[in-house]
């Protein structure tokens, strides 16, 4: 038994010693001994249960954030992608679903970024806050590369990590007594952010809705825009083109009538524009290329899907200075106090990355990532052409909108990931409009892009 005790001992200092490794801490005991009593038997006694009661503030819950239905819509795909995985822990799943892009930034940009990176660990290249509104020579590149002909000038430009965030802020700034109407179907965080903010009634299942939200049906009838005359006057419009998720972008005219409508009604139009760059046509890239829209529309935009800075995270507002209230103040000017108040500008590091995105050498890279998603895109409409499926988009976006008549969007969904491991997003996520429709992404890796087309002509041949 002492030698037993011994070579225990010995096991467990020199397990000890090569667990702390270099650190070299002194322990009161480094060696262990064990008591050399055998025989010994541990019994498990059970205690009686007694019913914990948890500790609970008198703070009650905001009512808004309890009208949200189930999760987020990404999140959402997510968590059935993850159970999917456990049941098919073999299976190669390619998704296709959520708009992330999956091809490397490009050296030019990413060299700036780390460089930028470097400096702040010298005394003469540190900055610490910056403005909270964008570093001005940033604001000017976007300024000059986005709105030079249309009138936009650099102290209208805000610089965020991103569309997202920004229009959470936007919705700060509006407050909750305004009403707004929303594409249908459309990107979820309008809607969303909406209901949290409160400026919603509550979800009517029945029709799939938020009451106090005008829904601005889309579909392949009236072109993907919607019919102006029947959509009721709100004080706030959420307008993206081309359109995630249908990929259809308005035309020039389209967005004409959309500007008077906005004027007619005394309304503000919020546009994203974080798509622009897919636009191969002569749709307009900016609201701002229609007369009037300075007086009454927002841009938001954003690098992520030109550059691929979904995770670096840079987009930018723009609101000209013409946007002014009912009674007379600058729009800008309380987004500014917003911005200054909640957000303490985007990381110097990522703004030195959209500078370089902006450089001649930085902009032909952002676009050879766009050509290389729209290469995609064709791949993927010509999968569902050719297997006599109606699909829309593409052209102007990196999504195809897939039409599956009379069948439900999360079964159509369900189905294709179960038997081809493939992620997809269903319609129906994006608001009642989007029923029936799936949207496929063209953010991957061709590889997968060309093995997921094969998997979907092997299921619906």
């Amino acid at each position: 038994m002492a030698a037993i005790q011994q070579s225990l001992s010995t096991s467990i200092s020199s397990s000890t010693s090569t667990f702390l490794g270099q650190n070299k801490l002194r322990l009161r005991n480094q060696n262990v001994s064990m008591p050399g009593k055998t025989g010994c038997i541990v019994r498990c006694v059970a205690t009686p249960s007694t019913e914990k009661t948890s500790y609970k503030t008198q703070v009650s819950r905001n009512e808004n954030l309890a009208k949200l239905q189930a999760g987020y819509l990404f999140p959402e795909i997510a968590r059935r992608r993850s159970a999917h995985m456990l049941k098919h822990p073999d299976a190669q799943i390619i998704s296709l679903g959520i708009g992330d892009t999956t091809e490397p930034i490009p050296e030019f940009i990413t060299s700036a970024m780390a460089q930028r990176a470097h400096e702040l660990s010298t005394l003469k290249g540190y900055s610490g806050y910056g403005a909270e509104q964008g570093e001005k020579q940033l604001r000017a590149s976007i300024a000059s590369t986005y709105y030079a002909n249309v009138g936009i000038e650099e102290d209208e430009i805000f610089v965020s990590d991103g569309a997202k965030s920004d229009i959470s802020r936007l919705q700060v700034l509006f407050g909750s007594n305004v009403t707004m109407a929303v594409q249908d179907p459309s990107y979820p965080a309008y809607v969303d952010s909406s209901v949290i903010m409160g400026q919603t009634g509550q979800f009517q299942k029945d029709v799939e809705k938020y009451g106090n939200i005008a829904y601005m049906r889309c579909n392949p009838e009236n072109g993907f825009f919607p019919d102006l005359s029947s959509v009721p006057r709100t004080d706030i419009i959420f307008f993206c083109s081309p359109n995630n998720p249908t990929g259809s972008a308005a035309s020039r005219e389209q967005l004409t009538k959309l500007v008077q409508f906005a004027k007619n009604n005394g309304s503000i139009l919020v546009y994203d524009s974080a798509y622009a760059m897919y636009i191969c046509d002569d749709s307009p890239k900016s609201i701002f290329e229609i007369p009037g829209a300075k007086e009454v529309a927002i841009e938001v935009s954003s690098f992520s899907k030109y550059a691929g800075f979904t995770g670096v995270r840079l987009g930018w507002t723009a609101i000209p200075k013409a946007l002014l209230y009912s009674d007379g103040f600058p729009v800008a000017k309380d987004f500014n106090r917003i911005v200054c108040t909640s957000f303490n500008g985007a990381s110097n590091i990522a703004q030195a990355g959209g500078l370089a995105c902006l450089s001649p050498d930085g902009f032909k890279a952002m676009m050879d990532v766009v050509g290389y998603y729209k290469e995609n895109t064709e791949i993927i409409m010509e999968t569902f052409n050719s297997l006599g499926y109606k699909v829309y988009g593409g052209k102007n976006a990196p999504y195809v909108w897939v039409h599956f008549p009379g069948r439900s969007s999360w079964e159509v969904f369900s189905e294709i990931l179960e038997k081809t491991h493939v992620v997809t997003t269903p319609g129906s996520g994006f608001g009642p409009g989007g029923e029936g429709f799936v949207r496929v992404s063209a953010f991957g890796h061709r590889e997968n892009v060309v093995e997921a087309c094969r998997r979907f002509k092997e299921l619906y041949k």
